[in-house]
């Protein structure tokens, strides 16, 4: 039966979404999970960090990572989780060439963090999503599907990524909207790039984002039919995947169709999500405890050392810059969503605690996140206390705003002080009043005819204040430059 639709309703209108989001997150460790293996492969030659644990060979048993185990108790404690007495593993089984033993040792209904809670802004308001569970599992292998010289479609597996540390992050089925489900996401990687849990990197694959999508109609209460939606990576594609994904449930269900419990991939390029599978439920994995490792004891002490480790969370840190330091609520999530803008901040901070923080945040927003982009290697020689000292020379009138780029360059190119690159280019900015006005009268002798358009009510004060720019190499204070041209321009022709 065709359901009814009032005409000139949206989709939001008569459907409420039920999002709920898990991510699944690399963990920064030198080694893997459960073997000695080395967890940096992410550039290695396919099968070259692997042993006989991480592939899964008969005998092999494994040996717990702890810093592993102490993201996760430090994730759990900036969500404000609960953490448990005891934890266990479990076997997650199914059979997948990715998967070499067979199973995936996990964590099901003892995890290492349940019942937290994360907040966020959107253009709604503050939003506040509660968090199911953070537990720890090891990572599966990588497949490549290609074809091989003599065109046959071919499968390849890469062991390297096998066993390494992922915790898994499952959300309450709290979000209800497209734009929460990327914002939520987005806060997420901040907390875990702020506590040092991860760099999570989604185009990387070092976060992987997926959402379980229904919808039911406006007023009720019962969960509509959950659809899984994979394949999403960046935060941008999280957005579109879920957002066409609610309309075209609203538009099935508008129709008349039933819905059925798919796991769908988005497909970037064309803007739809498609079917992938059937969607399994947790009874087909078949866990059962782990029976090659005991269960983990989480100790008070263990948790109050970590907790005393953790640093200032990015909500936390983002309200200090807007209410200490005046920053925008745009500047300061800028400088605490990339971790090192904001080492840089702060150290510049306290290198020069003189030196204006709005004006030293101006300079990390704009050239040293513009560099990070496009030179990482010459952002990282960027030094707090230079970056300091070309702010505090520009307030002072000693440097000009177009000089002060120069100079920052030079100096992230070698490492050289501020100091020794003014000296060395010649940059010391012109603020003698009587220098520039011979400067300004030369250039307006040069220039009748602009004077006459000047005279004409034409605007030409930006010409010369160029010209004069120009004849000092950047280095005259612009202000002082406009202000001698407009007087100079208004008194006439000097004698």
């Amino acid at each position: 039966m065709t359901a009814t639709v009032a005409p000139g309703t949206s989709t939001l209108e008569r459907y409420e979404p039920v999002i709920g989001i898990e991510v699944h997150c690399q963990l920064k460790t030198a080694s893997k999970m459960f073997c000695g293996c080395s967890n940096a492969y992410a550039d290695a030659p396919p099968n070259t960090h692997v042993c006989p644990v991480c592939l899964g060979l008969p005998g092999t048993l494994p040996t717990i990572n702890r810093q592993a185990v102490e993201h996760v108790l430090a994730t759990g404690i900036a969500i404000g989780a609960e953490t448990p007495d005891a934890t266990r593993w479990d076997r997650k089984n199914y059979f997948y060439p990715d998967l070499p033993k067979g199973y995936q040792i996990s964590q099901y209904d003892l995890p290492l963090a349940a019942h937290g809670k994360l907040g966020f802004q959107t253009s709604d308001g503050e939003v506040t999503i509660g968090i199911t569970r953070a537990h720890l599992e090891e990572d599966t292998a990588k497949l490549t599907h290609a074809t091989d010289a003599a065109g046959r479609r071919v499968s390849l597996v890469d062991f390297n990524r096998s066993g390494a540390p992922l915790m898994e992050i499952v959300t309450d089925p709290d979000v209800r909207s497209a734009e929460q489900a990327r914002r939520y996401a987005e806060e997420l990687q901040a907390l875990l790039r702020a506590i040092g849990a991860s760099d999570a990197e989604m185009e990387r694959g070092q976060m992987r984002v997926e959402a379980n999508v229904s919808l039911r109609p406006r007023g009720t209460e019962a969960f509509g039919i959950r659809v899984e939606v994979k394949n999403m990576n960046s935060f941008r594609s999280v957005e579109r995947a879920i957002a066409f994904e609610i309309e075209r449930q609203a538009a099935a269900l508008d129709a008349g169709e039933t819905l059925t419990q798919d796991t769908r991939g988005w497909n970037e390029d064309r803007g739809t999500t498609y079917v992938m599978r059937s969607k399994e439920d947790s009874h087909d994995y078949r866990y059962f405890p782990e029976p090659d490792l005991p269960p983990l004891r989480v100790d008070a002490s263990w948790l109050a050392a970590i907790r005393a480790n953790l640093p200032e969370l990015p909500a936390a840190r983002r309200a200090r810059y807007e209410r200490d330091l005046g920053l925008s609520a745009y500047d300061a999530a800028v400088i605490v969503d990339e971790p090192r803008a904001a080492e840089l901040f702060e150290a510049a901070r306290a290198a020069a605690p003189d030196v204006d923080g709005k004006a030293i945040a101006n300079w990390v927003t704009g050239a040293f996140l513009g560099l990070l982009k496009t030179d990482a290697d010459s952002a990282a020689r960027v030094a707090p206390a230079e970056l300091a000292d070309l702010v505090r020379r520009i307030a002072a009138g000693e440097l000009s705003g177009t000089n002060a780029k120069e100079v920052f360059v030079a100096h992230a190119a070698d490492g050289a002080s501020v100091a020794s690159i003014v000296e060395r280019l010649g940059l010391h900015q012109i603020s003698d009043t009587a220098a520039l006005a011979a400067i300004v009268d030369e250039v307006i002798a040069a220039n009748p005819k602009a004077v006459e358009d000047h005279r004409a009510g034409k605007r030409v004060l930006g010409f010369f204040v160029g010209q004069v720019m120009k004849a000092t190499r950047g280095q005259a204070n612009a202000g002082l430059v406009q202000e001698t041209v407009r007087q100079r321009l208004d008194e006439g022709p000097r004698e």
